[in-house]
Parts: structure tokens; sequence; C-alpha cells
């Protein structure tokens, strides 16, 4: 064999030697751990009256295009009601010797019988303790003792990158292992805006929903609970609670017996380009304040709407995505300060947090009309009748938008049925302010406008080119 050829053998063999060396061996990982992460199965008693199939619940909240996409992981995607009863599978693990153990809250929605299945084959039926759809956490309780309990990690150390693994039962699949790495931290997902989502490319699947996820240490870092998917299986984009939220939801229901969220009272949007733009900032950063709840903290601290919020208690705010989870874990009545842009000054604004209300607002909507559109936007408006306010929850000002054409308003996104609360830093007020207000606005420069649609309030930003 010649020379130079044994030496590259000898280098490639070397390289793969060295290669598979340091991949991660799980296997002492998963004795240990393995036996602490339990299948759920649940039963729902059929109803007496027909019903309409229950759809697999989904984030609420998503553009039409994304509404598909993320998944909760249940076993049976047509839960519901039908002629018998429905059942659904999942995962859990266990947390203390005593019997309390984790799974997901859409797991056990609604269910008359929760059936928890462990390593050993042992079956017993659990107890739910509590549980919160907002962030998606559910605690059971079984009536043993002495069992086998996982180790709770610190997800703030966790680094893009570093391996984890998951364990579970997707399609009913008991024990099922699955590695990967993590992809991304403090993902915020539709409908899981209190939860800063841990992001992996571990294979997850229907079934494994409520399993832990674990580090290198064999510590529990989160709890599996969506996907990504355009086909309702795992697509290399999977979503974990981080088990700091869980364990805090956990301490929250042993104490009390429910789970509360502290609250600003606000409506948040990210800040565009564009956005960033009109709002002269050199760059698009924090989170742009569109609405402002009557009574809230919010509105007894002085915020305003169309401040933008760049820190709290001084951790910075990059997107809006970043601000809930850190309002919705603080303390009730605590003090607590925000930094914001507000016309181009920073200031600072104190306030103390409030309680997350029980209901969400419900808004109406508001009536269309025709006429062609007048201006230079290339819509047409008409002040708002008592009845429209009355139904859109609008107290002052605003004018509903009636008809749009071709135009840097249609090129934004403003629809007809939209109600214009603010262009720039001018408040709207009627249809005079309204056509006062864009009579010299700039050319080739982003503008902000506030509009409100079915309910919920938003800036857009647009851009006259002529």
């Amino acid at each position: 064999m010649p020379k130079r050829l044994s030496s590259y053998l000898f280098l490639l063999v070397f390289f793969s030697l060295d290669a598979f060396a340091q991949l991660p061996d799980f296997t002492e990982m998963v004795k240990t751990n393995g036996i602490a992460v339990v299948n759920i199965s649940t039963t729902r008693k059929a109803k007496a009256e027909a019903a309409p199939p229950v759809q697999q619940q989904l984030p609420e909240g998503m553009p039409p295009e994304m509404e598909e996409l993320f998944k909760h992981f249940f076993n049976n995607p047509d839960d519901g009601y039908g002629p018998g009863d429905s059942q659904s599978l999942g995962s859990g693990f266990i947390i203390s010797s005593d019997g309390y153990l984790l799974t997901n809250h859409h797991v056990v929605k609604d269910a008359d019988e929760i059936i928890v299945k462990f390593s050993d084959r042992r079956e017993l039926e659990a107890k739910l303790i509590g549980s919160d759809p907002r962030t998606d956490i559910a605690l059971l309780k079984v009536a043993a003792s002495q069992l086998p309990a996982v180790s709770i990690g610190a997800p703030e150390k966790l680094q893009v990158g570093e391996w984890v693994l998951a364990i579970g039962s997707p399609f009913g699949f008991e024990q099922s292992v699955t590695a990967g790495i993590v992809s991304a931290k403090g993902r915020s997902l539709p409908n899981g805006n209190y939860v800063p989502f841990i992001q992996t490319d571990v294979a997850i699947n229907p079934g494994n929903s409520g399993g832990p996820l674990f580090n290198m240490q064999g510590q529990v870092v989160g709890i599996n609970s969506q996907i990504y998917s355009r086909t309702g299986g795992f697509m290399g984009l999977s979503f974990a609670i981080p088990i700091d939220v869980a364990m805090d939801v956990v301490n929250q229901i042993k104490a009390h017996g429910k789970v509360e969220h502290g609250w600003l009272g606000v409506q948040i949007q990210d800040v565009t380009r564009e956005l960033a733009e009109s709002f002269g900032m050199k760059k698009p950063e924090g989170a742009l304040v569109s609405k402002i709840i009557p009574g809230s903290p919010a509105e007894k601290s002085g915020l305003q709407i169309g401040d933008i919020i760049t820190e709290f208690n001084g951790q910075s705010i990059a997107s809006s995505g970043d601000l809930p989870p850190l309002i919705g874990r603080s303390t009730i009545n605590d003090n607590a300060s925000l930094k914001i842009i507000r016309q181009g000054e920073t200031k600072t604004v104190n306030f103390k947090i409030g309680r997350l209300p029980d209901q969400p607002e419900q808004v109406a909507e508001g009536e269309q009309a025709e006429t062609q559109p007048d201006n230079k936007l290339g819509i047409s408006v008409t002040d708002l009748s008592e009845e429209q306010r009355k139904g859109l929850e609008i107290v002052n000002g605003g004018v509903l938008v009636q008809q749009v054409g071709k135009g840097p308003a249609k090129d934004a996104g403003v629809e007809p049925g939209d109600v214009i609360l603010r262009i720039q830093n001018q408040t709207i007020r009627n249809k005079r302010d309204f056509e006062q207000a864009i009579k010299n606005l700039p050319v080739g420069k982003s503008i902000a406008v506030l509009i409100q649609r079915d309910g919920n309030p938003g800036f857009l930003a647009l851009k006259i080119d002529k």
C-alpha cells in the first residue's frame, strides 16, 4: 500500500474514532431516570346529549396560515364527543417520592378518570390537584410512597447547542427515548405568552406531551408540550416548558390551590424596522404598547399607547415576547419599574404588579359602510356612531375605515372595519382630526398608525411614496 494512502486511511480512522468518542452516551441516564417517567391515559365520559366534535386544542390568536402548524401532543386528534367514552394518551414524570407527578394541562383537561402507568407495569388512578391553562401545567397525585423521582435542573443554565434527551410515550409506545440539541431559548408562541419556551430538535410526537426533557446531568429542564408541524407529526421543531416555570406553578397550587399571574394590563407588539424608523429609533427593539386596559396597573402608572418598553426591572426587553413571562412570574403587589421610549425620550415608569384577571376581554366587531376613498392614503373613513363605539368598547376618539383602495394604507395592511386611533403621535378623535393629520405627512418616511381590528389594537407602518 502506498505510504500516502496509508496515511490518509490512518487519519480517516483517527478522526472517525475521535468524533465517535465525543458523541454522548445516554444509556446510564435512561436507566437512572426512565423509572420516574410514566404513561398517562385519561377517559372522558360521553355526554348525554349529542354535541359537535371538539377540535384538537390549538393556540389562539394565530395568523390563519399558522393555525394548523402548532400542535399539542394528543394521541387522539379527534378526542371529543362521540357515541362512547373518549380517551387520550400522554406522558408525565414523578417529582417527589410521595406521589406527586407533573404533566400538561391539555393532557388531563376535562378528564373524568386519570390512570398512571409506571415503568414496573403498575397502574394507579391519579387525582388532579390543580392545573394552569396559561402555562399548560397540571399537578397530579397518586396514593403511593417511595417512588423514584426525577432531579430538577436549572433551565437558565442551558446553552444553545447543548444535548438534551426526552422520554415519553409517543403514540402509546411507552418509555421511548429520543435525543437532540437545544435549538433556541425564550421562544414566544401563540397563546403561550407566559412561557419562554425551550426549542429543541428532539423527535417528539403525539403522546410525548407532558414528558420530561433532560440535560446531560440527568436533570429535568423542561416539559415537552408543543411541536411545529404541517402533518401533525415531528418536523424538527419541538417546544418544552422550562421546569422552573412548572415548579412555580406546583408551589402555588400546593400553597393556595390555584395559580395567579402578574399583570401589567397592556397589549403589546414587536417593533418592526419600519415602526422603529417612524418612532425615530436606531434599531428595532422593545415591546410597543398598542392598548392599555382601563383600571389596570399600566393605566395607573401613566403608561401611554405608543410607549416602547425596553427594560423591566433592569432586564432588557429585546422583543415583545420577552415581557409577558417576566410580568407573569412576578409577585402580586410587588413594586416594579419599566424603562420606556416615549416620543424619542427615555423615561422610567414605576408601577405595582397586578393580578391577571380570569377572563379575557370580549370586544364586538364594528360595522362597515360603502364610500369611495378620497385622500392620499387611499382610504375613506367616517366618525363612529354611539352604537358602534359601544360595540367596539371605544370610549373616545377613532374613525372607522369604510373602504380601502390602492395606496399606502392598503400596502400597510389597513382593512375595512379597522378603527384608526392614532397617526404618529396625534390622537384621532374624529374625521376632522384624521383629515388634518394626513395633510402634512412626510413622503418616503415610515409613519406609525394605531388601529383597532376585531377588538385588538396594533400599530402598522405605512409610507407615502409620492
